[in-house]
């Protein structure tokens, strides 16, 4: 699907709804073999995207890239996938070894219209993606167990649209949700199997320390543009 670069609200809106019926929910078979984490910075002009590619489930660093790009969309509640979608898509089309699930700092199906980041990028990439949020954007839930590995049900509008894992003892509950050809079952089994000593899977871990540090270099570099907006956990969708 081709879209100009700054799509207007409306246009991004039936771009959304386009994608959401192109969703599947499923299965994932078998066990990966590369897991890819992506994550984004911004200025006030530019993204700073980067994916890190890990072999699983030894969760051994293969390769890692960076990109940035203009920023030709506005921060919109709801629409963060038009505004970090474009130059995550480059960073993952960057890798050497293709990903075979993509995990995404922010929201599969747990969004407003169905379509988060990681369903937007999963979707255009026909590739595997779950998405993985520090916080909750929409649905209800029920606060699972204090150990390590339990979880509840995330729900919205009278469906299952994801869930509230615990990654570490005692540790706020991460959201996970299905992004593109991916169910929650799968989606839950390789997260847990992405974790190390942190509560974020070390694929995005390390796609968000990437990304900072991509754009704390621009900054540093004397780019007066590249100067960092703070972006709200709830922002991530």
């Amino acid at each position: 699907m081709k879209w100009t670069s700054s799509p207007t609200i409306a246009e991004a809106r039936e771009i959304q709804e386009q994608l959401r019926r192109q969703v599947k929910v499923v299965a994932y078979r078998g066990e990966p073999r590369y897991v890819a984490g992506v994550d984004a910075a911004f200025s006030e002009t530019q993204v700073f995207a980067a994916a890190c590619l890990y072999r699983y489930p030894e969760l051994t660093l293969v390769e890692q890239v960076h990109v940035a790009q203009k920023l030709r969309f506005p921060y919109v509640p709801g629409y963060l996938s038009f505004r970090e979608g474009p130059a995550l898509i480059e960073a993952i089309k960057n890798l050497v070894q293709e990903p075979d699930i993509i995990l995404v700092d922010g929201q599969g199906m747990a969004h407003p219209r169905g379509l988060g980041s990681a369903s937007f990028i999963g979707v255009l990439l026909n590739i595997p993606s779950i998405g993985c949020a520090k916080t909750r954007l929409v649905g209800e839930h029920q606060e699972p167990g204090a150990r390590k590995g339990s979880w509840s049900e995330l729900r919205y509008e009278k469906r299952v649209v994801g869930a509230a894992l615990r990654t570490r003892d005692g540790v706020k509950p991460l959201f996970v949700s299905p992004g593109h050809l991916v169910d929650l079952e799968s989606s839950l089994r390789v997260v847990m199997g992405c974790l190390g000593k942190y509560r974020i899977p070390e694929p995005v871990r390390c796609a968000d320390t990437l990304s900072k540090k991509t754009a704390k270099s621009k900054r540093n570099d004397g780019d007066t543009e590249a100067r960092s907006k703070r972006r709200t956990v709830k922002e991530r969708e």
